[in-house]
């Protein structure tokens, strides 16, 4: 152990970090290059139940402003063909969106090929029509 120390994410080592055996690292993003590589925008047409398309890695997604009822939640589907059924998608309620981001929860559902549900909930009091804008991000995944 001792001066065996890995910086994750810093330029300071602060992980300790035992390893038995060969490591191997492939495919390696760094950190400029993953915030600035594969964005895009995405405004939904019609309803918050309408499915929208945005195949990047990154993005911001406007939603409809049509009206959602207190304490309710409605489900569309995310098509994005960066998008396996191992992937994590992980998905924030933009700054630059309309409404208190206290008045909804946006959580990310089944996730398959292509594919993945996005649920917007309704948590105030009181009906809502706002253009919500989500920030999220498609992180690959692996089974192995």
């Amino acid at each position: 152990a001792g001066n065996n120390r890995v910086g994750i994410l810093t330029a300071a080592p602060g992980v300790e970090l035992d390893v038995t055996g060969a490591v191997t690292a492939s495919s390696i993003v760094s950190a400029d290059e993953w915030q600035t590589t594969g964005g895009g925008t995405v405004t939904q047409s019609t309803n918050k139940a309408t499915g929208f398309t945005l195949s990047t890695t990154t993005g911001v997604v406007t939603m409809n402003n049509a009206q959602l009822n207190a304490g309710t939640e409605v489900v569309s589907i995310f098509t994005n063909t960066t998008i396996n059924a191992t992937s994590v998608v992980i998905v924030n309620h933009a700054a630059s969106g309309a409404g208190n981001a206290e008045d909804y929860l946006i959580t990310v559902g089944e996730v398959a090929s292509g594919s993945c549900e996005i649920t917007i909930s309704n948590l105030s009091s009181g009906n809502l029509s706002d253009a919500l804008a989500f920030n999220f991000v498609v992180i690959g995944g692996a089974s192995s």
